[in-house]
């Protein structure tokens, strides 16, 4: 059950430390400078490590998390850093799961992947809007989980997935301490909608 495995998932994440996650902490100054103003929206935010972290660098922040123990937690941990944060409970696999259109200045997902969500997350950021994304990918199989192909993204998908934003900062390889294969970007949604012709990089 894919509930199941996320908690799993969970659990293993905070055996390995109780900080937000590195690939955030390196690129949080891109999204303080961003020009385009609005909240911040942590998807699949768990016990809410990464929400905290940004409230704490001036960012106003939602959070949304299918699991109310972990949302509670994700609360208790707020209170104690003194931090405002809006949190909400909701399936984000449910065919009829939706977000405000243009309303986020940027979205963040970590260590989560449901596919027919991408849509929906292009669509809710403003234009100028920044994606930060990192999840497990296919050669994760042989560290160990997860190993369920629903969760793991194919080589070089990431950035397929996001083709029509303009790429800013891309890794995909083996992340240590500990061991996992990783794949992450961060990415800036269009002023146009229009599709881009090819890409544009970073590492």
């Amino acid at each position: 059950m894919r509930r199941d495995e996320d908690a799993r998932l969970r659990q293993a994440e905070r055996a390995h430390g109780e900080g937000p996650a590195a690939w955030l902490r390196n690129h949080v100054q891109l999204l303080r400078q961003n020009p385009v103003t609005g909240p911040v929206l942590d998807v699949a935010c768990g016990e809410g490590l990464n929400v905290v972290f940004l409230a704490e660098n001036g960012l106003q922040v939602e959070g949304v998390d299918a699991s109310a123990e972990a949302l509670a937690r994700a609360r208790e941990r707020a209170v104690r850093a003194k931090v405002n944060v809006r949190l909400r409970q909701a399936d984000l696999e449910k065919p009829d799961f939706s977000l405000p259109r243009e309303a986020y200045a940027a979205i963040i997902v970590f260590r989560y992947l449901h596919r027919p969500l991408i849509p929906v997350l292009k669509a809710a950021l403003k234009a100028g809007g920044l994606i930060v994304y990192e999840t497990f990918t296919e050669r994760q199989r042989v560290l160990g989980k997860p190993k369920n192909p629903d969760f793991l993204l194919k080589e070089g998908e990431l950035r397929a997935l996001f083709a029509d934003f303009e790429i800013v900062a891309a890794f995909e390889g083996l992340r240590e301490n500990p061991l996992r294969h990783m794949a992450a970007i961060v990415a800036r949604k269009p002023q146009s909608t229009t599709p881009r012709t090819g890409p544009k990089a970073t590492t």
